[in-house]
Protein backbone atom coordinates (compact mmCIF):
# COMPACT_ATOMS: atom_id res chain seq x y z
CA UNK A 1 0.00 0.00 0.00
CA UNK A 2 0.99 3.64 -0.39
CA UNK A 3 1.71 5.73 2.37
CA UNK A 4 -1.14 7.74 1.98
CA UNK A 5 -3.78 4.14 1.92
CA UNK A 6 -1.51 3.38 5.42
CA UNK A 7 -2.30 6.45 6.88
CA UNK A 8 -6.09 6.69 6.09
CA UNK A 9 -6.60 2.91 6.75
CA UNK A 10 -4.51 3.77 10.67
CA UNK A 11 -6.63 6.76 10.94
CA UNK A 12 -10.20 5.10 9.79
CA UNK A 13 -8.57 2.17 12.53
CA UNK A 14 -8.39 4.77 15.47
CA UNK A 15 -11.87 5.64 14.58
CA UNK A 16 -13.19 2.14 14.25
CA UNK A 17 -11.88 1.25 18.30
CA UNK A 18 -14.68 4.49 19.45
CA UNK A 19 -17.96 2.45 19.40
CA UNK A 20 -20.78 4.81 18.46
CA UNK A 21 -23.76 2.81 17.86
CA UNK A 22 -26.83 4.67 17.47
CA UNK A 23 -27.90 6.54 20.19
CA UNK A 24 -24.38 6.68 22.10
CA UNK A 25 -22.06 9.13 19.21
CA UNK A 26 -20.73 10.86 22.71
CA UNK A 27 -17.39 9.58 22.51
CA UNK A 28 -16.98 9.62 19.18
CA UNK A 29 -18.37 13.00 18.83
CA UNK A 30 -15.60 14.37 22.02
CA UNK A 31 -12.75 13.20 19.41
CA UNK A 32 -13.71 14.34 16.28
CA UNK A 33 -14.15 18.00 18.33
CA UNK A 34 -10.83 18.01 19.58
CA UNK A 35 -9.65 17.53 16.15
CA UNK A 36 -11.74 20.00 14.42
CA UNK A 37 -10.91 22.65 17.50
CA UNK A 38 -7.37 21.88 17.17
CA UNK A 39 -7.61 22.64 13.45
CA UNK A 40 -10.05 25.85 12.68
CA UNK A 41 -10.65 28.40 14.60
CA UNK A 42 -13.32 28.38 17.67
CA UNK A 43 -15.78 30.44 14.77
CA UNK A 44 -15.05 27.61 12.47
CA UNK A 45 -16.72 24.84 14.46
CA UNK A 46 -20.06 24.10 15.80
CA UNK A 47 -21.42 21.55 17.77
CA UNK A 48 -25.07 20.97 18.51
CA UNK A 49 -25.81 17.74 20.56
CA UNK A 50 -23.26 14.58 19.66
CA UNK A 51 -23.33 16.80 16.03
CA UNK A 52 -20.77 18.98 14.70
CA UNK A 53 -19.70 21.24 12.00
CA UNK A 54 -16.64 22.44 11.02
CA UNK A 55 -14.35 24.68 7.96
CA UNK A 56 -12.98 28.02 7.31
CA UNK A 57 -14.31 31.05 6.85
CA UNK A 58 -15.99 31.25 3.14
CA UNK A 59 -14.62 34.95 2.31
CA UNK A 60 -16.86 34.72 -0.70
CA UNK A 61 -16.70 31.45 -1.92
CA UNK A 62 -19.16 29.14 -2.89
CA UNK A 63 -19.32 26.57 -0.08
CA UNK A 64 -19.18 22.70 -0.84
CA UNK A 65 -19.69 20.07 1.94
CA UNK A 66 -18.80 16.64 2.89
CA UNK A 67 -21.31 14.76 4.78
CA UNK A 68 -21.11 12.27 7.35
CA UNK A 69 -22.62 10.20 10.61
CA UNK A 70 -20.99 9.13 13.59
CA UNK A 71 -23.30 6.35 14.37
CA UNK A 72 -23.45 2.81 13.34
CA UNK A 73 -26.21 0.28 13.46
CA UNK A 74 -26.01 -1.92 16.63
CA UNK A 75 -23.37 -3.81 16.79
CA UNK A 76 -23.79 -7.81 16.15
CA UNK A 77 -23.02 -10.42 19.11
CA UNK A 78 -20.92 -12.28 16.36
CA UNK A 79 -18.91 -9.15 15.05
CA UNK A 80 -15.06 -8.79 14.39
CA UNK A 81 -12.89 -6.58 16.23
CA UNK A 82 -11.61 -3.54 14.38
CA UNK A 83 -8.49 -5.01 12.60
CA UNK A 84 -6.54 -3.89 9.69
CA UNK A 85 -5.56 -6.79 7.78
CA UNK A 86 -3.53 -6.17 4.46
CA UNK A 87 -5.79 -3.85 1.92
CA UNK A 88 -8.78 -4.54 4.15
CA UNK A 89 -10.16 -2.85 7.04
CA UNK A 90 -12.65 -4.02 9.56
CA UNK A 91 -14.99 -3.88 12.28
CA UNK A 92 -18.21 -1.89 12.93
CA UNK A 93 -18.90 1.16 10.71
CA UNK A 94 -15.40 0.32 8.28
CA UNK A 95 -17.78 0.92 5.25
CA UNK A 96 -20.98 2.96 6.54
CA UNK A 97 -19.19 5.33 7.27
CA UNK A 98 -16.02 5.65 9.09
CA UNK A 99 -13.58 5.13 6.38
CA UNK A 100 -15.20 7.76 4.81
CA UNK A 101 -14.98 10.00 8.16
CA UNK A 102 -11.29 9.48 7.94
CA UNK A 103 -11.00 10.94 4.24
CA UNK A 104 -12.92 13.92 5.38
CA UNK A 105 -10.75 14.58 8.32
CA UNK A 106 -7.54 13.46 5.92
CA UNK A 107 -8.73 16.04 3.38
CA UNK A 108 -9.06 18.91 5.86
CA UNK A 109 -5.65 17.95 7.28
CA UNK A 110 -3.15 18.01 3.68
CA UNK A 111 -5.21 20.73 1.25
CA UNK A 112 -4.67 24.54 1.58
CA UNK A 113 -8.10 25.36 2.68
CA UNK A 114 -8.05 29.26 2.61
CA UNK A 115 -6.34 28.74 -0.57
CA UNK A 116 -9.20 26.34 -2.37
CA UNK A 117 -11.54 28.14 -4.86
CA UNK A 118 -14.33 26.49 -2.73
CA UNK A 119 -15.31 27.04 0.70
CA UNK A 120 -14.87 23.80 2.67
CA UNK A 121 -17.65 22.88 5.31
CA UNK A 122 -17.53 19.50 6.98
CA UNK A 123 -20.74 17.96 8.64
CA UNK A 124 -20.36 14.94 11.24
CA UNK A 125 -23.79 14.20 12.88
CA UNK A 126 -25.53 11.42 14.92
CA UNK A 127 -28.85 9.57 14.67
CA UNK A 128 -28.47 8.83 10.73
CA UNK A 129 -29.51 4.61 11.35
CA UNK A 130 -32.55 5.70 13.03
CA UNK A 131 -36.25 7.27 12.46
CA UNK A 132 -35.96 10.43 9.74
CA UNK A 133 -37.30 12.78 12.83
CA UNK A 134 -34.38 11.85 15.65
CA UNK A 135 -31.35 13.00 12.98
CA UNK A 136 -29.04 15.27 14.28
CA UNK A 137 -28.22 16.34 10.51
CA UNK A 138 -31.92 18.76 11.18
CA UNK A 139 -31.14 20.57 14.36
CA UNK A 140 -27.17 21.60 13.15
CA UNK A 141 -28.90 23.00 10.22
CA UNK A 142 -31.21 24.72 12.17
CA UNK A 143 -27.94 26.02 14.28
CA UNK A 144 -26.27 27.04 11.70
CA UNK A 145 -28.22 28.65 8.45
CA UNK A 146 -25.41 29.16 6.39
CA UNK A 147 -25.48 25.64 5.79
CA UNK A 148 -28.83 25.79 3.87
CA UNK A 149 -26.74 28.46 1.13
CA UNK A 150 -24.55 25.68 0.27
CA UNK A 151 -23.46 25.12 -2.99
CA UNK A 152 -23.35 21.45 -3.34
CA UNK A 153 -23.02 18.72 -0.52
CA UNK A 154 -21.69 15.11 -1.19
CA UNK A 155 -23.01 12.38 1.63
CA UNK A 156 -20.09 10.24 1.84
CA UNK A 157 -22.48 7.15 2.33
CA UNK A 158 -20.81 3.61 0.97
CA UNK A 159 -21.36 3.88 -3.04
CA UNK A 160 -18.36 1.51 -4.56
CA UNK A 161 -16.69 4.89 -5.32
CA UNK A 162 -19.36 5.69 -7.43
CA UNK A 163 -21.45 8.51 -7.66
CA UNK A 164 -25.09 7.89 -6.89
CA UNK A 165 -27.60 10.13 -7.28
CA UNK A 166 -30.90 10.62 -5.66
CA UNK A 167 -32.50 8.47 -3.29
CA UNK A 168 -35.75 6.43 -2.75
CA UNK A 169 -37.91 7.55 -0.18
CA UNK A 170 -39.07 5.28 3.02
CA UNK A 171 -42.09 5.11 4.77
CA UNK A 172 -43.12 2.70 7.67
CA UNK A 173 -46.68 1.89 8.17
CA UNK A 174 -47.97 -0.49 10.83
CA UNK A 175 -51.08 -2.27 9.14
CA UNK A 176 -53.45 -3.74 11.67
CA UNK A 177 -55.74 -5.94 11.46
CA UNK A 178 -58.67 -6.94 13.92
CA UNK A 179 -60.39 -9.85 14.93
CA UNK A 180 -61.99 -11.72 17.48
CA UNK A 181 -60.39 -14.03 19.90
CA UNK A 182 -61.67 -17.70 20.30
CA UNK A 183 -60.39 -21.35 21.49
CA UNK A 184 -58.29 -22.75 18.70
CA UNK A 185 -60.60 -26.05 18.85
CA UNK A 186 -63.72 -23.81 17.87
CA UNK A 187 -62.09 -20.85 15.75
CA UNK A 188 -65.80 -20.72 13.76
CA UNK A 189 -66.78 -18.63 17.29
CA UNK A 190 -64.32 -16.14 16.58
CA UNK A 191 -62.46 -14.46 13.50
CA UNK A 192 -58.63 -14.74 13.18
CA UNK A 193 -56.74 -11.79 13.07
CA UNK A 194 -53.80 -13.73 11.52
CA UNK A 195 -55.69 -15.38 8.93
CA UNK A 196 -57.22 -11.66 8.02
CA UNK A 197 -53.85 -10.28 6.44
CA UNK A 198 -53.60 -13.39 4.01
CA UNK A 199 -54.97 -11.44 0.92
CA UNK A 200 -52.73 -8.14 1.86
CA UNK A 201 -49.72 -10.50 1.96
CA UNK A 202 -50.49 -12.36 -1.50
CA UNK A 203 -50.88 -9.18 -2.94
CA UNK A 204 -47.95 -7.56 -1.85
CA UNK A 205 -45.57 -10.50 -3.31
CA UNK A 206 -47.50 -10.23 -6.19
CA UNK A 207 -46.97 -6.43 -6.62
CA UNK A 208 -42.98 -6.95 -7.18
CA UNK A 209 -40.99 -3.47 -7.89
CA UNK A 210 -42.17 -1.34 -10.24
CA UNK A 211 -39.44 0.57 -12.34
CA UNK A 212 -39.56 4.58 -12.29
CA UNK A 213 -37.08 6.76 -14.48
CA UNK A 214 -36.79 10.16 -12.48
CA UNK A 215 -34.12 12.80 -13.76
CA UNK A 216 -32.62 10.00 -16.59
CA UNK A 217 -32.19 7.45 -13.90
CA UNK A 218 -34.14 3.98 -12.69
CA UNK A 219 -35.44 3.55 -9.34
CA UNK A 220 -37.09 1.03 -8.41
CA UNK A 221 -40.33 0.90 -6.20
CA UNK A 222 -41.39 -2.04 -3.73
CA UNK A 223 -43.88 -2.67 -0.93
CA UNK A 224 -41.99 -4.97 1.45
CA UNK A 225 -43.55 -6.94 4.40
CA UNK A 226 -40.75 -6.34 7.33
CA UNK A 227 -42.11 -6.97 10.73
CA UNK A 228 -45.01 -9.37 11.77
CA UNK A 229 -46.49 -9.51 15.51
CA UNK A 230 -49.81 -11.40 16.72
CA UNK A 231 -51.34 -13.61 18.78
CA UNK A 232 -50.77 -14.23 22.63
CA UNK A 233 -51.24 -18.30 22.90
CA UNK A 234 -50.72 -21.05 20.93
CA UNK A 235 -54.19 -22.18 21.53
CA UNK A 236 -56.26 -18.63 20.63
CA UNK A 237 -57.27 -17.79 18.05
CA UNK A 238 -55.72 -14.02 17.70
CA UNK A 239 -57.93 -10.97 17.43
CA UNK A 240 -55.23 -8.07 16.52
CA UNK A 241 -52.53 -8.69 14.19
CA UNK A 242 -50.03 -5.83 13.37
CA UNK A 243 -47.67 -5.72 9.91
CA UNK A 244 -44.88 -2.89 9.53
CA UNK A 245 -44.72 -2.53 5.66
CA UNK A 246 -41.71 -0.46 4.33
CA UNK A 247 -42.80 1.74 1.50
CA UNK A 248 -39.73 2.42 -1.02
CA UNK A 249 -40.34 5.27 -3.75
CA UNK A 250 -38.80 7.06 -6.72
CA UNK A 251 -37.74 10.77 -6.15
CA UNK A 252 -40.61 13.11 -7.47
CA UNK A 253 -43.21 11.38 -5.15
CA UNK A 254 -44.26 12.69 -2.14
CA UNK A 255 -44.72 10.47 1.22
CA UNK A 256 -48.38 11.25 1.12
CA UNK A 257 -48.47 9.83 -2.58
CA UNK A 258 -46.87 6.99 -1.23
CA UNK A 259 -48.92 6.40 1.42
CA UNK A 260 -52.10 6.57 -0.76
CA UNK A 261 -50.54 3.99 -2.98
CA UNK A 262 -50.50 1.92 0.29
CA UNK A 263 -54.18 2.65 0.90
CA UNK A 264 -55.39 1.65 -2.05
CA UNK A 265 -53.55 -1.72 -2.07
CA UNK A 266 -54.95 -2.39 1.37
CA UNK A 267 -58.35 -1.63 0.46
CA UNK A 268 -60.04 -1.32 3.88
CA UNK A 269 -58.69 -4.73 4.90
CA UNK A 270 -56.86 -2.92 7.51
CA UNK A 271 -56.12 0.09 10.23
CA UNK A 272 -52.97 2.62 8.63
CA UNK A 273 -51.12 3.85 11.25
CA UNK A 274 -47.90 5.56 9.71
CA UNK A 275 -44.97 5.14 11.83
CA UNK A 276 -41.95 7.02 9.98
CA UNK A 277 -41.92 9.13 6.98
CA UNK A 278 -38.62 9.90 5.42
CA UNK A 279 -38.63 11.91 1.52
CA UNK A 280 -37.40 10.86 -1.63
CA UNK A 281 -34.08 12.76 -2.68
CA UNK A 282 -34.44 15.12 -6.17
CA UNK A 283 -31.83 13.93 -9.12
CA UNK A 284 -29.15 17.01 -9.77
CA UNK A 285 -28.08 16.11 -12.88
CA UNK A 286 -27.55 19.39 -14.17
CA UNK A 287 -25.28 20.99 -11.94
CA UNK A 288 -21.90 21.27 -12.66
CA UNK A 289 -20.60 20.46 -9.43
CA UNK A 290 -22.26 17.15 -9.82
CA UNK A 291 -20.60 17.11 -13.98
CA UNK A 292 -17.12 17.69 -12.37
CA UNK A 293 -17.27 15.50 -9.62
CA UNK A 294 -18.74 13.05 -11.82
CA UNK A 295 -15.89 12.81 -14.65
CA UNK A 296 -13.12 13.15 -12.01
CA UNK A 297 -14.96 9.89 -10.31
CA UNK A 298 -14.58 7.67 -13.55
CA UNK A 299 -17.48 5.86 -13.17
CA UNK A 300 -21.01 6.12 -14.90
CA UNK A 301 -23.27 7.41 -12.49
CA UNK A 302 -26.09 5.28 -10.47
CA UNK A 303 -29.27 5.94 -9.21
CA UNK A 304 -29.23 5.51 -4.81
CA UNK A 305 -31.59 2.79 -4.81
CA UNK A 306 -31.93 3.47 -0.33
CA UNK A 307 -32.18 6.06 1.67
CA UNK A 308 -29.85 8.49 2.20
CA UNK A 309 -29.43 12.15 3.59
CA UNK A 310 -29.59 13.54 0.45
CA UNK A 311 -32.95 13.23 0.97
CA UNK A 312 -33.31 16.33 4.13
CA UNK A 313 -30.96 18.28 1.94
CA UNK A 314 -33.09 18.10 -0.89
CA UNK A 315 -35.99 19.09 1.33
CA UNK A 316 -34.10 22.42 1.39
CA UNK A 317 -33.10 23.16 -2.03
CA UNK A 318 -29.46 21.97 -2.12
CA UNK A 319 -28.31 19.80 -4.57
CA UNK A 320 -26.48 16.73 -3.31
CA UNK A 321 -25.06 13.21 -4.76
CA UNK A 322 -24.53 10.59 -2.62
CA UNK A 323 -20.22 9.63 -2.97
CA UNK A 324 -18.21 7.57 -0.82
CA UNK A 325 -15.52 4.76 -0.81
CA UNK A 326 -17.65 2.22 1.35
CA UNK A 327 -18.65 -1.12 -0.13
CA UNK A 328 -22.57 -1.26 -0.33
CA UNK A 329 -22.78 -5.11 0.06
CA UNK A 330 -20.90 -4.63 3.33
CA UNK A 331 -22.50 -2.06 5.48
CA UNK A 332 -24.19 -3.49 8.43
CA UNK A 333 -22.80 -6.71 7.64
CA UNK A 334 -21.39 -8.85 11.04
CA UNK A 335 -17.99 -9.31 9.61
CA UNK A 336 -18.49 -5.54 7.90
CA UNK A 337 -14.78 -4.48 5.88
CA UNK A 338 -13.76 -2.21 2.83
CA UNK A 339 -10.90 -2.10 1.10
CA UNK A 340 -8.21 0.83 2.36
CA UNK A 341 -7.48 1.73 -1.45
CA UNK A 342 -10.75 3.19 -1.95
CA UNK A 343 -9.95 5.40 0.88
CA UNK A 344 -7.20 6.63 -0.89
CA UNK A 345 -9.09 6.94 -4.57
CA UNK A 346 -11.64 8.61 -2.42
CA UNK A 347 -9.51 11.24 -1.05
CA UNK A 348 -7.81 11.80 -4.38
CA UNK A 349 -11.03 12.42 -6.18
CA UNK A 350 -12.29 14.53 -3.64
CA UNK A 351 -9.04 16.45 -3.15
CA UNK A 352 -9.13 17.13 -7.68
CA UNK A 353 -12.87 17.97 -6.99
CA UNK A 354 -11.91 20.61 -4.57
CA UNK A 355 -9.20 22.19 -6.12
CA UNK A 356 -11.37 23.20 -9.13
Amino acid sequence: MSPLSTRLGEAALELLRVDSPIGHEQALADRVEAWARARFTAAGVTRVGHSLVAGPEANGRPTLALVGHLDTVPPNPAGSPPQLLGDRLFGLGASDMKGALAVMMALADDLPLDALPYALRLVFYEREEGPFLESGLGPLMDARPDLKQLAFAVAMEPTDLAVQVGCVGSLHVKLVFHGQSAHAARPWQGKNAVHAAGGVLVDLEARGRKEVVAGGYSFFEVMSATVAQGGHARNVVPDRFELNVNVRFAPGKSDAEALEELRALVNGRAELLLVDAAPSGRVCAQSPHFQRLLSLSGRPAEPKQAWTDVARLSSWGLDAVNFGPGETAQAHQKTESASVRALEEAYDVLARWLRG
